[in-house]
């Protein structure tokens, strides 16, 4: 089955379930005039990362990676009006483009866009002692991904959810002796959640419009 299905399948759930508006089509524009990766998540995986949110009954969220504050946007929609959205950026430029994004979407007072190397940042963050995470959502580079979900356990609670993004990378995944760093970081990250007494975890294959890839779903236990 080739490619354009794929995305014609996506197209298809992006219209007939009203997974876009102005508002995320507008984010989509900036970031591409900023000239920002077109690595965003889906609108139908936006969707799921909200479903996510809303059935977690989440309040508070962190999401590791903004790029153009695209997935930031559907996640600040599952909050409450009191709720509060941390996202972590390495790039100033993205910060800018994300910032703009999420004030054209009135989440600037639930979501704020921390910049700096990602580690640097949840160090920072955990010296806050801040109320526990309901939902982390992994989305950086693949290389950290070991001490992101690492992280992720120390800012959350029991019941939280944690999303690690972009875990099949086209089937290499599954090649023990590729030297990729993504890959090797995604492995471990794997092997890692794998191996925790304190999570329990499945991982899902997707394709569509942003190609071959998955994302895995781990709660934090008690």
């Amino acid at each position: 089955m080739s490619e354009s299905v794929w995305n014609d399948v996506d197209d298809y759930f992006t219209t007939l379930l009203a997974l876009s508006d102005d508002v995320l089509t507008a984010a989509l524009r900036d970031s591409e005039a900023a000239g920002l990766p077109s690595i965003n998540v889906t609108p139908a995986q936006g969707k799921l990362l909200q479903l996510l949110a809303q059935i977690q009954g989440a309040r508070r969220i962190l999401e590791i990676g903004t790029l153009g504050g695209y997935s930031t946007i559907w996640l600040g929609r599952a909050l409450p009006a009191d709720g509060r959205l941390i996202t972590l950026e390495y790039d100033p430029v993205h910060a800018g483009v994300a910032r703009g994004n999420l004030a054209r979407a009135g989440l600037d007072g639930i979501a704020e866009v921390r910049v700096g190397p990602a580690l640097e940042s949840l160090a920072a963050l955990a010296k806050e002692e801040p109320d526990p995470f309901d939902l982390v959502f992994i989305d950086a580079d693949k290389v950290n991904n070991p001490p992101y979900v690492e992280w992720a356990l120390r800012l959350t609670r029991p019941g939280s959810l944690i999303v690690l993004d972009n875990v099949v990378r086209d089937g290499r995944v599954v090649d023990p002796a590729g030297e990729d760093p993504a890959v090797r970081g995604t492995r471990a990250a794997l092997e890692l959640v794998s191996g925790h007494p304190k999570l329990t975890a499945t991982a899902l294959q997707t394709v569509g419009g942003k190609g071959y890839d998955g994302f895995a779903l781990a709660r934090v236990l008690p």
